[in-house]
């Protein structure tokens, strides 16, 4: 019987419901979510952006983010867990975050959804891998060195509360009101989606999941460069059991041909997935776990969040995005998107060496 939260748990128990979240992953494709897309937050939020009349680009209410978002708020508070905090540089991770979204948007996902590209057989994700290593293991070397995004304190319990009422207020909006498009019973938004309710129930759990365990994917692959490995084990259980779900399911395609929602941009891939890895890192979480420790109450995540929303729309008004492939075209990364991915390289790394200076200066 599991005593209180599992959060640390650092055994069997921890990478079994980290493989449980890859298949509810897994199954929201199944249920008629796009291709190795059953959680992204990159990807959701940037669809929410356009629900929200942000941009022209994708336009859906995706539940699963209330589903994380709640999901997370549920266990804490179940958990006697559930405090607002604040304090870590939110301006900051506002911006990274903007950064964050700009890669993920070039590569086309999420450390999360990275994942699930792997499961799935997309081999163009699999010879992008090495940068998104590469980028959290230079976020690595700056917080060795002095780079710190804050900590947080603990807040009034109403600041904590704003995140997850947000969403609800945009989930009753979505259910209640014909304000935002998105997988409703009546809905003729054109995104793929499974069924608002399933899509809802499959994340709630994951979120729970994702809060007790504090799993995501920049800290796991933290582990790649010495520290507990726990984390780093539970991502191969995810891709394991995602690739078994799909498989099962007749949806698996392992091949450097075509794939759902993803281009054969090599040297793009990797450079944006550097970009993603080195942002998360120096942001405290991808964007996943920036949504989940919102749920739990994190103010600065909510900024976070938001940072994300913002990040997506621009990609989309401003050409940032990549194309996807498809049949009839080759897709690709547009000229905007390159010199994004460039020079939000150059700026982070500069912000972080400034960060590392300032915190080495400081008197003792």
């Amino acid at each position: 019987m599991l005593r209180g939260d599992v959060t640390r748990s650092r055994g069997l128990l921890g990478v079994a419901l980290i493989a449980l979240v890859g298949a509810l992953a897994g199954a929201l494709v199944l249920a008629g979510n796009p291709g190795n897309m059953g959680l992204c937050g990159a990807c959701f939020l940037r669809d929410l952006g356009g629900a929200l009349r942000l941009h022209a680009g994708p336009a859906i209410f995706r539940p699963e983010l209330i589903g994380l978002v709640l999901g997370a708020l549920l266990w804490s508070a179940i958990v006697r867990r559930h405090v607002g905090r604040s304090g870590s540089h939110a301006a900051a991770r506002f911006a990274l975050c903007v950064a964050m979204a700009f890669g993920a948007l070039v590569f086309l996902g999420c450390p999360f959804r990275l994942l699930q590209r792997l499961g799935g057989g997309d081999l163009h994700a699999w010879a992008a891998l090495p940068g998104f290593v590469l980028g959290v293991g230079a976020a690595r070397w700056f917080e060795s060195r002095g780079y710190s995004l804050g900590k947080t304190q603990q807040a009034p319990l109403a600041l904590g509360l704003i995140g997850p009422l947000t969403f609800v207020v945009l989930l009753a909006l979505f259910v209640g009101a014909d304000v935002l498009a998105g997988p409703g019973p009546d809905s003729d938004a054109k995104p793929a989606h499974a069924p608002w309710l399933l899509a809802l129930a499959l994340a709630l759990p994951a979120g729970a999941i994702l809060s007790a365990t504090e799993f995501c994917v920049i800290s796991a692959t933290r582990a790649v460069f010495g520290g507990s490995r726990w984390m780093l084990i539970a991502t191969a259980a995810l891709v394991a059991s995602y690739a078994l779900v799909l498989a099962l399911g007749g949806k698996a395609n392992w091949s450097i041909g075509l794939q759902p929602v993803a281009h054969a941009d090599w040297l793009w891939n990797t450079l944006a997935l550097a970009l993603v890895g080195l942002c998360g890192a120096l942001a405290g979480g991808c964007p996943v776990r920036q949504l989940v420790m919102a749920g739990e109450g994190n103010g600065d995540a909510f900024i976070g969040v938001c940072g994300l929303v913002v990040g997506g729309a621009l990609a989309h008004a401003l050409s940032i995005a990549s194309a996807a492939a498809s049949a009839d075209a080759a897709g690709g990364v547009s000229s905007a998107g390159k010199a994004t991915v460039a020079v939000s390289i150059v700026l982070v790394l500069l912000y972080a060496f400034a960060m590392r200076s300032r915190q080495t200066s400081a008197p003792a």
